[in-house]
């Protein structure tokens, strides 16, 4: 009976070894939550298309969480909100009465903003052919597969001929349309929102809206689908003190960072939207910072933080989530952890919340109902990466017996 144990034993730690190289070497792209295709009525073999249809239909509905909110006859909006909520609020400018062409975008914005159109130089789309280039053991040379993704997304929506590939990602594509020509700069001009980077991107803004149906609190601790990125707009404008704030210039401070929702450019900076930016802690800290919420600085001073500040200009960066530990990343970043689930990494940031921010009597209640233990098991497969799995369990122990002891000396004050 001993040696069958032993023998077990072995199989188990074999067996654990194996799943930890799988997450490691990052075989396994993230799948789109079931969630989301149930909450939307799809198959899960919809075509892109339908998908995106879908996707959208839901991302511009009021009652779903797009515009003002249920306070909005309480708030206008300033002029530098058609920036922060460009479908609700963006239109075109009227100073300049004319139809540009694609490379007249370009010619132009040479002259006008040269900044934008060095950075969008920089872009991938910008470079696509020297991406397709790329020779197989290049970092970024999965970025291939995207594009042909892209590509396949835009023919199912009939923006893209089938004997056609894409050659460019240019000004007109994201501010007037996929394809065009020629654009009415004084009626066609649009600022890009979610939906604008989800018709070529529908994958990643398939995963991120997923949180919407994945963030599902058993006993309505949250509303549902908060908080997170997919609805964090909806967080501010439903929030009846943000509404009824006379002084809107220090309302709208609070959108630049509460505007995931409705834009993608909050991590991945416009014109260049470099994922090596999006990467980096430094990316996370623009929101995740503060009195409020200081994670960033909660990170920084961790032993991660430590590592990060001190070895991380030795880390190459263009290498992708999935392959960062084998790549020789010593420590992880709030990206690794936190977009990774179960051995899968997607723009879906929540489906291991716990706390969500806010630690309340609900959530230190109930941490024993199945949606808490399961979220606590992912975690603690995530830290196992690292760190042995008792080591993984004691600390996850640790972290929310603490928080409780910290809850209870804030009940007892109130």
């Amino acid at each position: 009976m001993r040696r069958q144990h032993h023998h077990l034993t072995s199989y188990a730690a074999l067996w654990g070894y194996l799943l930890l190289m799988l997450f490691a070497l990052g075989t396994a792209r993230a799948d789109i939550p079931q969630a989301l295709y149930d909450n939307l009525g799809l198959d899960r073999n919809a075509d892109p298309k339908a998908l995106f249809e879908a996707l959208e239909q839901r991302y511009y509905d009021p009652e779903q969480g797009a515009g003002k909110g249920k306070f909005g006859e309480l708030w206008e909006p300033i002029p530098f909100s058609k920036y922060l909520n460009p479908h609700t609020f963006y239109e075109p400018p009227q100073t300049l009465q004319m139809t540009a062409t694609r490379q007249q975008c370009i010619d132009c914005h040479s002259g006008v903003t040269p900044g934008w159109v060095h950075s969008w130089g920089n872009s991938v789309h910008a470079n696509l052919e020297q991406i397709r280039q790329l020779p197989g053991d290049d970092p970024r040379a999965y970025k291939k597969d995207i594009i042909t993704e892209v590509e396949d997304n835009l023919r199912s929506m009939g923006k893209l001929a089938a004997d056609m590939t894409l050659a460019e990602v240019s000004c007109i594509d994201c501010h007037i349309d996929i394809g065009a020509q020629q654009g009415d700069h004084a009626k066609e001009l649009r600022m890009p929102d979610g939906a604008v980077c989800g018709t070529c991107h529908l994958q990643q803004w398939a995963e991120r809206e997923s949180e919407r149906d994945t963030l599902d609190w058993p006993h309505d601790q949250w509303p549902a689908g908060r908080p997170s990125h997919a609805l964090d707009y909806r967080a501010n404008v439903e929030t009846a003190i943000w509404a009824g704030m006379p002084q809107r210039e220090i309302a709208e401070g609070c959108t630049f960072c509460h505007n995931n929702q409705t834009k993608c450019d909050t991590c991945h900076t416009r014109h260049e939207f470099s994922t090596v930016e999006a990467r980096k802690p430094e990316a996370c800290a623009t929101c995740h910072n503060g009195v409020d919420h200081n994670e960033y600085e909660n990170f920084l001073l961790s032993k991660h933080g430590t590592i990060y500040q001190t070895r991380g200009d030795s880390w190459d960066w263009n290498v992708r989530l999935a392959d960062a530990v084998e790549q020789g990343q010593q420590a992880p970043t709030c990206q690794l952890c936190h977009m990774e689930y179960q051995g899968e990494f997607s723009h879906n940031v929540v489906r291991k919340v716990r706390w969500g921010f806010n630690p309340m009597p609900a959530i230190a209640d109930n941490l024993d109902h199945p949606w808490f233990e399961d979220r606590q098991a992912a975690w603690q497969e995530t830290c196992s990466t690292c760190h042995s799995p008792r080591f993984a369990q004691a600390y996850l122990e640790f972290i929310d017996n603490g928080v409780k002891d910290g809850l209870a000396v804030e009940q007892d004050a109130k």
